[in-house]
């Protein structure tokens, strides 16, 4: 049986290798994703923002932390799990030319379209790397600010991942990330569903643990900038739970939840 992070990584491939661009926008949805999981249910809309790109929007996200970010001119920013580049390209534009953007992605088939965006947008001070979120090829201590959108759920250690994200910070950076968690328990059948886990909901865990784990990490002034509930599809749930069991689940205290979080590595000082 593959693990997580490989079922992430195939899915993304796939996805990546699409041509998802519609003429509204809109991508991977069932229709032009060749499967029945409509990734793009927690995504929000980019259009009117500055550094947009469409066709490096794949509408997989579940929030827009650059909103959150405080990122200034000239700041080096590393965007986790940068996918196609379009967070990327909005921190650019709020960096300037003078700054600089770093994206770090698993997926080797995303790297090639990022690096292909960027260059096609003119942009030498964006970069694209090929990595691992759990033992990333960045250097310590070099970011001033951390984005992420909708990727630190799937990384199976999460630990390790806040653990990277500290190491890579300035003293007195921080990081501003929207991810995917819970309240509650989801049902086991969620939990163990593969399409469900590299569409973002199987690997997220409970609101307190997330952001104990930041805690724990050695980061502090944590703060949730923003949170609103999920309300996946009937049809999507169905896949995986009888009526019954979709009604129980209804009725429960459990939901699915996106937020956007800051929180800050201490200054040296």
């Amino acid at each position: 049986m593959k693990d997580a992070k490989e079922i992430v990584k195939e899915k993304y491939g796939q996805i990546a290798n699409q041509n998802l661009v519609e003429k509204d926008g809109s991508c991977c949805g069932p229709s032009c994703c060749g499967d029945s999981v409509d990734y793009t249910v927690f995504s929000e809309s980019y259009k009117d923002i500055e550094g947009y790109d469409p066709e490096a929007d794949f509408n997989l996200g579940c929030g827009i932390p650059t909103e959150f970010a405080m990122i200034e001119k000239g700041d080096t920013v590393v965007d986790l799990g940068s996918g196609a580049g379009n967070d990327c390209f909005v921190a650019r534009a709020l960096t300037g030319e003078n700054g600089r953007v770093i994206g770090v992605d698993m997926t080797e088939a995303m790297i090639g379209k990022a690096i292909k965006n960027a260059g096609k947008l003119g942009y030498n001070n964006v970069e694209f790397r090929l990595g691992d979120i759990e033992d990333m090829p960045i250097e310590s201590e070099i970011a001033d600010v951390v984005i992420s959108n909708c990727v630190l759920n799937l990384v199976p250690d999460k630990d390790k991942a806040f653990s990277e994200i500290f190491r890579i910070l300035k003293p007195g950076g921080h990081l501003s990330v929207s991810d995917v968690v819970i309240r509650g328990t989801l049902p086991e059948k969620i939990q163990q569903a593969a399409e469900m886990y590299a569409g973002c909901v199987s690997g997220a865990i409970e609101i307190d643990d997330y952001l104990r784990r930041i805690k724990v990490a050695g980061l502090k002034n944590i703060k949730v900038q923003k949170e609103k509930i999920i309300n996946l599809p009937d049809e999507i749930m169905l896949k995986y739970l009888n009526p019954t069991e979709l009604t129980h689940f209804r009725k429960s205290n459990t939901g699915i939840y996106s937020i956007t979080v800051y929180a800050e590595k201490p200054d040296k000082g």
